[in-house]
């Protein structure tokens, strides 16, 4: 089994696995219009995945944390030579986002892994909301998450 971990703010925790967050602001793996639901392998990844686009300290403390898990079988990853050259760009490259909307529209498996490109040597976990097998993957309780304000501290 493979558990990963997803970040919300509180006010969508009730809406955190249907995949609209991302379709309405699209991510480096999808198109705007393509539901998916973004994971990371580990919370610590979930926290860094998170605090790359936060804009400021002052909604730290507004987060829940939720467990997911799911069975390797699940889950297809992408080899090295599947990804674009240009996948950890900063924005994220249509390329990208082009290859993770594929993925959603040939429903080739429930759960796609891709390497992050905060830290590429740790995955991120794509959901696909709409798949048959998505009631296959177990989501557990949601907790609340607290960054330490120390990660957006500006007066060095």
């Amino acid at each position: 089994m493979i558990t990963a971990w997803r970040i919300v703010q509180s006010r969508h925790l009730q809406t955190a696995f249907d995949g609209q967050g991302a379709s309405q602001y699209p991510g480096r793996w999808n198109e705007r219009g393509t539901p998916v639901v973004y994971t990371a392998g580990s919370l610590a990844l979930a926290a860094l995945e998170m605090l790359v686009h936060l804009p400021g300290p002052n909604i730290l403390q507004k987060y829940q944390s939720i467990p997911v898990s799911f069975d390797e079988t699940l889950c297809r990853q992408l080899s090295q030579a599947e990804l674009p050259p240009d996948w950890s760009d900063d924005p994220a490259p249509l390329s990208t986002r082009a290859l993770g909307t594929q993925w959603i529209a040939d429903a080739s498996s429930v759960v796609l892994a891709v390497p992050s490109a905060v830290v590429p040597i740790e995955r991120v976990f794509l959901l696909n909301p709409r798949h048959p097998a998505f009631p296959e993957i177990t989501i557990g309780e949601a907790r609340q998450f607290h960054f330490d304000p120390r990660l957006l501290k500006t007066d060095y």
